[in-house]
């Protein structure tokens, strides 16, 4: 028999889906984008989970620090309150998701853990190296490649948003948010921004009304607290008839 031993040793022979080197090449990144919508989608939806609470912030807060313990404190109220801790017969309203790495968002999911509730983290692959907090559900903690898909996911079953005090991260998503809401690509949410002399201080988004580049309307797109108890109740009162139960995928694909 003729040797075709230099046949089978090709690359080309190998099976596609176990051909790294085809799998991360430059032509196959659209089905790594897919494929990073649907392994989290699958275990979503495996879990029943219906809708989120979203939480922002940077990962440069630590424990003890008052923004931590204001985020660890309202993912316990949300979670106890919101519907989190109850598995309908369809599945799970407002369980608590974050970034799924340190600072605002390991609070956050230990919040949620301390309610009893689960709570879901979005990791991202970074430059250096983002280790997931040991805070979010084992199985409900995904890691990314692409900044775009992790965003898609965040928003896609968020019934509000609270953002603390964050970097460029914690501005683009809130921005993200904002533009989907003020846009129509996404039906508006309690959007809550948490301590209100930082975000005042940081910026004046009145200013882009008084120059027309947004309309005055949109200024209500958001809204302040400066507790705990103040973030959940202005989720609560934003989201009126609609907080219970939330509606899922709430982005338009």
């Amino acid at each position: 028999m003729t040797e075709n031993r230099a046949q089978k040793n090709s690359p080309s022979y190998r099976l596609a889906a176990l051909d790294q080197d085809f799998i991360l090449g430059d032509s196959t990144r659209g089905a790594r984008f897919m494929l990073e919508y649907q392994k989290a989608e699958d275990h979503l939806r495996a879990r029943g989970i219906l809708s989120t609470i979203v939480v922002f912030g940077s990962a440069r807060v630590r424990e003890g620090e008052p923004w931590y313990e204001a985020a660890r404190a309202f993912a316990r109220i949300a979670s106890e309150r919101g519907g989190a801790l109850d598995e309908g017969p369809g599945g799970r309203h407002h369980v608590i998701a974050t970034g799924g790495g340190p600072g605002i968002m390991e609070a956050a999911n230990r919040g949620a853990g301390d309610a009893g509730a689960v709570s879901i983290g979005f990791n991202i692959t970074l430059p250096h190296e983002q280790d997931p907090n040991a805070f979010s559900t084992p199985d409900l903690t995904f890691r990314f490649h692409y900044f775009a898909m992790r965003k898609m996911h965040l928003a896609m079953r968020a019934a509000a948003l609270v953002a603390f005090p964050g970097g460029f991260g914690t501005l683009d998503e809130l921005f993200e948010i904002l533009t989907l809401t003020q846009t129509g690509k996404m039906s508006p949410v309690p959007v809550i921004l948490y301590d209100s002399s930082f975000w005042k201080g940081l910026f004046n988004l009145e200013r882009l009304a008084e120059a027309g580049l947004i309309r005055k309307e949109d200024l209500a797109l958001f809204c302040y607290a400066d507790s705990p108890e103040e973030a959940y109740a202005r989720i609560v009162e934003g989201a009126g008839d609609d907080w219970i139960p939330a509606a899922a995928d709430n982005v338009q694909t």
